[in-house]
């Protein structure tokens, strides 16, 4: 395994970061104030288009795409810096155009869409002129087991009609949200994981409603959120199909693997980020007469931290370095391994620094409170720890398969 860095992927890595140095850092904290003053938080605010427009006109743009003709053209081994990097920060995914869900909904149609779902839906998200969502989780089942689902995508003549109800639909509140994938159920006689499909709808389609925002300890992560909806007869085209029916499974699975890769790097710039500050304050404030670094364990606590970012970082170069060799499905493991390690380690980094901020920690000053709430949810995004924890124990006892005791 090479993790070593190409030639490409270090001039976009020298980029990005003067990008975010120069552009992003010097007016996030003003933005954040002036957003969150607002009586309507779920508003763009004219600097992020302004900002949009640089990083375009700087050629850092879908970053994530693998494809030339998309993208730029790294691989995930050579995005997983570019993506940790967006981490230390709220707005620069949106910035470089490069964040969730679009950029799984930009994959999806990449690979799986026809010319007219491209032409209509996936050119505007490429221009980061719209944004999406992604509607797949429901509040009346356990949605951990995805062949749960009971929201129905049923086909009927020319059209489809969607009826269900889902929940925590990340990037629904945003006012450029124009289209959403909603998963649900067309055929339940087939076998279980070709019951599913995935359907596009447009946000203003009739009988999409928006029932209410979800806050994840308090904060609502104005204006991009995650909303609850419910689905009333909501009539599309025939042609609004991904795929075709029954392949939701095999679509969720080629979505879901690129897109942990970004989400556990982004943590790890999160991680970095908790753990600059918690070494700022930790050397600036002083307690009982000591810098508080020399109190207690804190010294232990910040080494602790460097081993464990530098431990999660390795394990995501991996499962990139696999995903460019063998594919998603060559490495399951690795990607549920991350899956569960980067949002407990980045969780664990952040709370260790809120403790050093003491009441300040706690609080809006600091970016640390949204940066908890963030980790701690991505524990249960893209499947619980629980689930991932059974893939790995799964894959690994086929190596001991010869030694399972057989009914």
């Amino acid at each position: 395994m090479d993790f070593q860095h190409s030639a490409k992927a270090q001039d976009y890595i020298q980029r990005v970061r003067a990008f975010i140095r120069d552009e992003i850092e010097p007016i996030e904290e003003d933005y954040l104030r002036e957003l969150h003053s607002r009586e309507n938080k779920w508003v763009v605010l004219p600097i992020i288009e302004e900002l949009k427009a640089k990083a375009k006109a700087a050629g850092l743009w879908n970053l994530f795409f693998p494809n030339e003709e998309h993208g730029v053209g790294l691989s995930n081994l050579e995005y997983a810096p570019l993506a940790e990097l967006t981490g230390r920060s709220f707005i620069a995914p949106e910035v470089f155009n490069c964040n969730a869900p679009d950029t799984g909904n930009m994959e999806v149609l990449e690979k799986y869409g026809t010319p007219e779902q491209q032409e209509q839906w996936l050119k505007p998200l490429m221009a980061g002129e719209i944004r999406s969502a992604f509607c797949m989780t429901e509040p009346g089942v356990a949605s951990s087991d995805a062949t749960n689902m009971q929201a129905t995508a049923m086909v009927e003549g020319d059209e489809i009609v969607l009826n269900g109800r889902k929940w925590w639909s990340t990037g629904i509140g945003h006012p450029n949200c124009k289209v959403g994938i909603f998963m649900g159920l067309t055929n339940p006689d087939a076998p279980r994981h070709q019951q599913h499909s995935m359907v596009l709808f447009p946000m203003d389609a009739p009988g999409v409603t928006i029932e209410r925002m979800l806050p994840v300890f308090g904060h609502y992560d104005e204006p991009y959120g995650h909303g609850e909806i419910r689905f009333d007869n909501v009539r599309v085209p025939a042609g609004n199909m991904i795929a075709g029916p029954g392949r939701g499974f095999e679509i969720a699975q080629g979505r879901l693997g690129p897109g942990r890769i970004h989400h556990c790097m982004r943590l790890i710039g999160m991680a970095e980020k908790a753990l600059e500050l918690m070494c700022i304050r930790a050397s600036e404030r002083t307690a009982f007469r000591k810098p508080l670094v020399n109190l207690g364990g804190n010294r232990d606590i910040i080494a602790n931290a460097r081993m464990n970012i530098e431990q999660a970082r390795l394990l995501v170069l991996k499962a990139a370095w696999m995903i460019d060799k063998v594919g998603a499905a060559g490495a399951m493991s690795e990607i549920s391994q991350i899956k569960v390690i980067a949002p407990n380690m980045a969780q664990e980094i952040i709370d260790a620094a809120m403790q050093i901020h003491g009441g300040g920690g706690l609080s809006d000053d600091f970016p640390l409170a949204a940066m908890f709430a963030g980790a701690r949810a991505l524990r249960l995004a893209d499947g619980p720890d629980e689930v991932h924890r059974g893939l790995i124990a799964k894959i690994e006892m086929i190596k001991y398969k010869a030694h399972m005791a057989h009914d």
